[in-house]
C-alpha cells in the first residue's frame, strides 16, 4: 500500500498487531488484494459523491506523470518494494496512468452503462507491474449477478513470453472472480468447516465471462511480475460495476453474502 501513487497533500498509513488464531497460508497476490479493493472502491465512492467519472478521479488521485525513486518521496523511511530498490524499480506514475487509459479505451468505458450492463474500473501496482481492469456486470435471466466480459491491460516492462502473460491475466480474472463472489471460509471449534472443493465454491466454466480481453504493453524497462499482479484489480472492478448496476455499495466480500450469484 505504501507504494501506491497518491497525489494528495496529507497521507497517513498505520499498522497494528492482528494476532492470528489459525494458521495463515499465503494467497495469490497476498496483501495487494485487500489494499487494491479498499483504494479502488474508495476512489469510486469519491467519484460518485462528486458526480464525476471514476476514470477522471482516479487519474487525479494518481497525479501527474512522475517517477518515485526514493522512499522519502512516498513519505516512508524504507520500503520493501518486492525485493528491488526504488532506484531500480521506481513507482512510475505514467505507467499506472497508461494502463488506465488503455483499458478504458478498449472496453468502451464511455458507454459504460447501457443494454443492461454496467462497467467498473480498478488499477493497481504490484510486483513491479501495473495492471488495470474493467469488468462488465449484468443480471442473468434468473436475476443472478454475473461478469459477462472483462478487459485487462498490463504493463510488466519487457515481456519475454506474451502467451504466458496473457494466460496469467485470463487466470487472474477467474481467480479474482472467485475471491469476489465466493472467497470465504468459516471456522468452528478451531477447525475449517470447508474440507474440499465440494463445499468451497469457486467460479466454474458456467460462471466464466464470455470474453476476457488482454492488452499487453511491452517495453525495454526491467521485467516485472505477471503471475500475481493481475489479481488485485479484479475484485474492486467487479464491486464498482455492481454498484453501478444495482446502486448498492460493496464494502465487504464475498458478494454471495449480499446478492444472488
Amino acid at each position: 500500500m505504501l507504494d501506491l501513487a497518491l497525489d494528495v497533500p496529507n497521507e497517513l498509513a498505520e499498522a497494528c498487531e492482528a494476532p492470528a488464531h489459525v494458521r495463515i497460508g499465503w494467497l495469490r497476490s497476498v496483501y495487494n488484494n485487500f489494499h487494491g479493493l479498499a483504494s479502488n472502491c474508495f476512489i469510486d465512492e469519491i467519484a460518485h459523491a462528486r458526480g464525476e467519472d471514476t476514470r477522471d478521479v482516479m487519474l487525479e488521485v494518481f497525479g501527474p506523470p512522475r517517477s518515485i525513486e526514493k522512499p522519502a518521496d512516498l513519505g516512508v523511511n524504507e520500503i520493501r518494494n518486492y525485493g528491488g530498490s526504488l532506484a531500480e524499480y521506481p513507482v512510475v506514475v505514467a505507467r499506472l496512468r497508461g494502463v488506465v487509459a488503455r483499458v478504458t479505451e478498449i472496453s468502451g468505458w464511455d458507454r459504460r452503462k447501457q443494454n443492461g450492463r454496467a462497467l467498473g474500473l480498478a488499477a493497481h501496482r504490484s510486483f513491479h507491474s501495473y495492471v488495470a481492469v474493467v469488468a462488465s456486470v449484468i443480471r442473468s435471466p434468473a436475476g443472478k449477478l454475473m461478469v459477462d466480459e472483462a478487459w485487462v491491460s498490463i504493463d510488466a516492462g519487457k515481456v519475454i513470453n506474451t502467451d504466458r502473460v496473457r494466460a496469467q491475466m485470463e487466470g487472474s480474472v477467474i481467480f479474482g472472480m472467485s475471491l469476489a463472489f465466493h472467497g470465504s471460509i468459516t471456522m468452528r471449534g478451531g477447525a475449517t468447516e470447508q474440507s474440499n472443493f465440494r463445499d468451497y465454491r469457486l467460479v466454474r466454466i458456467a460462471d466464466a465471462p464470455r470474453a476476457i480481453h488482454v492488452d499487453i504493453k511491452s517495453s525495454d524497462v526491467l521485467s516485472g511480475g505477471a503471475g500475481e499482479p493481475g489479481v488485485p484489480p479484479v475484485a474492486p472492478a467487479i464491486a464498482n460495476a455492481v454498484f453501478a448496476l444495482t446502486g448498492q455499495r460493496v464494502r465487504d466480500l464475498p458478494l454471495d453474502r449480499l446478492f444472488q450469484v
